[in-house]
């Protein structure tokens, strides 16, 4: 299903549904897409929001994981959202780190599934080469536990994003701007209710990673999914939703009954 995307001052989003938000942030190399199946499993519950975040929009020097914060600041409040359900995936996760650290009274949950800001694997150093195709593809199919959820639709995108030089400094910024921010000391101060699915192949932030948020952010539970990569809501949408499904039910319960 093709869902509008709106435009409202400067945001570009998706948003289906009524009721609590769910607020979806994508990755480096996200897009609107990746979430299709998520938002179709929740937008009969909840108004879920998808905004395209400015990867390439910034100036350089606010490329960088707080300027996309801050864009998301600017666009709960503009939108007028509470109560939200914000989750991120990949760097997306990092961002929605940041805001929760910063901004944590609009926040009533938190999503994190394959998220930095603690440690990543980068591409490579010679990442991103500009105009091989083949590397190109490799390197996206890296993401997934089955090669073949790299469809030469989501490779094509990528291709196009690692062939404008103006793009691919933007992604260096962001992808050192992501090493620089580790959440480390401060992953303590999160009062959320924080939920962590994982995937067992994730090679980008792989398994640790998880355990790690898992040990640091006190009020946080922990999910790995067999025969996953990078992108859980991608790579088994079913179960994803079905364990953010029940997360999410528990939220919706009287607070003294919530584990």
């Amino acid at each position: 299903m093709e869902y509008q995307v709106k435009t409202v001052d400067k945001f570009k989003f998706i948003e289906e549904g009524e009721g609590e938000p769910l607020l979806l942030l994508h990755g480096l190399f996200g897009a609107l897409s990746n979430f299709k199946d998520l938002v179709e499993h929740f937008r009969h519950k909840y108004k879920v929001v998808v905004p395209l975040l400015p990867l390439f929009d910034l100036d350089i020097f606010h490329t960088t994981v707080n300027g996309l914060e801050k864009h998301v600041q600017k666009f709960i409040e503009v939108r007028g959202y509470d109560n939200i359900h914000l989750l991120g995936n990949s760097l997306g996760g990092h961002v929605a780190l940041v805001h929760v650290l910063k901004h944590p009274e609009k926040i009533k949950s938190l999503i994190l599934t394959g998220s930095s800001g603690l440690f990543e694997n980068g591409m490579g150093d010679s990442y991103p080469k500009r105009g091989d195709y083949e590397y190109i593809r490799k390197k996206t199919e890296v993401t997934f536990y089955d090669p073949a959820v790299a469809t030469k639709e989501l490779v094509d995108e990528v291709f196009e994003i690692t062939n404008n030089r103006l793009k691919v400094i933007k992604i260096i910024a962001l992808a050192k701007s992501a090493i620089r921010s580790n959440l480390g000391e401060e992953l303590n101060q999160i009062k959320q209710p924080t939920l962590l699915i994982w995937g067992n192949n994730d090679t980008i932030t792989p398994p640790f990673v998880g355990r790690e948020f898992n040990k640091l952010i006190p009020n946080s539970e922990l999910y790995f999914i067999d025969k996953c990569g990078h992108a859980p809501m991608m790579e088994v949408p079913g179960e994803f939703n079905e364990i953010l499904d029940r997360f999410l039910t528990k939220m919706r319960q009287p607070a003294a009954t919530i584990a």
